[in-house]
């Protein structure tokens, strides 16, 4: 494990907190503040032992530069909210001019940076800029585990010139992720849905090892029926996709692992939710036809697998859930995980977006904040941001 925040004395210390402020935004608001949400226990904590609290954060994608639409106003107006006291917010995250202002930042106090993207250096990892940033702080804290699988500059690279330590957030993420790992409790069931095999398959071939059984939902489904030659319609599928999810059945066959695929699908005649649109089994759907969630049979057998279980990993949705005729299986994943007696587990921002529209988000044993970085983690690959902080 990582030392912790806890492991460190933070008294009167600058303290650089790496948090994952990347919410959304609508008309110079935030629309959702989970995100800033998870934050707020290390950031409390720091406040409560005297740190001087510097946040530095990254928000959308600018475009070489600073973008006046993803300036982190918004967010500190909706920190200094939650917290109840007003957050000092820098124009820039790096520089004389923000060195003189965090010099008044008192013991107790909160201070955020500007978007860290506003800067090439951040994604370049480049050390000058990591530097500049640590010009800033005593002490590092990493707390945002999203962007843990990312070596930027402000994840990885400030790390090299502080002491370096885990939020609350990263080690809460890593203890549960680590539960799926370390002698997790059988029969233990994974459910993968989304659109890229390619995404999946590090997942795919760790888990033959470890689990008992991969349900395989989602539009990367049909790499899987196409490699065994079904004739899939008009439905969504990575045409590269179908060599690796060929070589995935043949690993599976060979191990105790079962990889289950959708037996029925609800087919549409267009990507839409007002097409024409039935259940069919997968080798039945209509010419021109596509396939947008998996089938009630599929279904009920992916629910019984989950209800059976004693550990549930579920990464990616299972249809097209945002439009009302095709949230049939991702509902029916969602409920039976929600009511599980298993340890379940989820991540990746579109089954978290799933459980928040059918109210079941607290009902989970643990949502993880990082979809790639938690695959990243069950792959067995090292996180740059992890593997930057001091060993406990």
């Amino acid at each position: 494990m990582k030392k912790s925040v806890r492991d460190i004395d933070v008294k009167g210390k600058r303290t650089l907190v790496r948090v994952d402020f990347n919410v959304p935004l609508s008309g110079g608001r935030v629309v959702d503040d989970t995100r800033i949400r998870a934050a707020l226990a290390t950031i409390e904590y720091l406040r409560d032992n005297g740190a001087r609290v510097i946040l530095i954060s990254h928000l959308g994608r600018p475009e070489g530069g600073p973008d006046d639409s993803l300036r982190m106003d918004p967010v500190a107006a909706r920190l200094s909210e939650l917290l109840g006291e007003k957050v000092m917010k820098l124009d820039d995250c790096v520089g004389a001019a923000v060195e003189e202002r965090l010099a008044e930042l008192p013991a107790g106090g909160v201070a955020l940076l500007e978007n860290s993207r506003f800067h090439a250096g951040e994604k370049q990892n480049d050390a000058d800029f990591a530097a500049a940033l640590a010009r800033l702080a005593d002490i590092f804290v990493n707390d945002a585990f999203g962007t843990a699988h990312r070596a930027h500059a402000s994840t990885a690279g400030v790390a090299a010139y502080l002491p370096a330590v885990a939020g609350f957030l990263v080690e809460n993420e890593l203890r549960q992720l680590s539960r799926l790992l370390d002698d997790p409790e059988h029969p233990f069931v994974t459910v993968l849905g989304g659109v890229k095999v390619s995404d999946k398959i590090g997942v795919i071939d760790r888990f033959l090892d470890v689990v008992d059984a991969i349900l395989i939902g989602g539009a990367m489904c049909f790499g899987f029926l196409k490699a065994q030659g079904i004739d899939i319609g008009a439905s969504k599928v990575e045409e590269e996709a179908v060599g690796t999810a060929a070589a995935a059945l043949e690993k599976a066959a060979d191990s105790s692992c079962r990889l289950l695929l959708p037996t029925d699908l609800i087919a549409a005649a267009g990507f839409s939710p007002n097409a024409d649109n039935k259940a069919v089994t997968v080798d039945r759907i209509p010419r021109g036809w596509m396939g947008l969630d998996i089938g009630p049979l599929t279904a009920s057998t992916y629910v019984d697998e989950i209800e059976k279980a004693k550990t549930v990993f579920w990464n990616g949705p299972m249809g097209a859930f945002e439009m009302k005729p095709f949230e049939m299986g991702t509902r029916a994943i969602a409920e039976a995980m929600a009511s599980a007696s298993a340890l379940t587990v989820s991540g990746g921002g579109d089954t978290v977006a799933a459980l928040n529209q059918f109210g079941l988000g607290g009902r989970l044993d643990h949502v993880s904040t990082g979809g790639g970085a938690a695959m990243e983690f069950l792959e067995g690959r090292e996180l740059p941001g992890i593997a930057a902080l001091l060993d406990a």
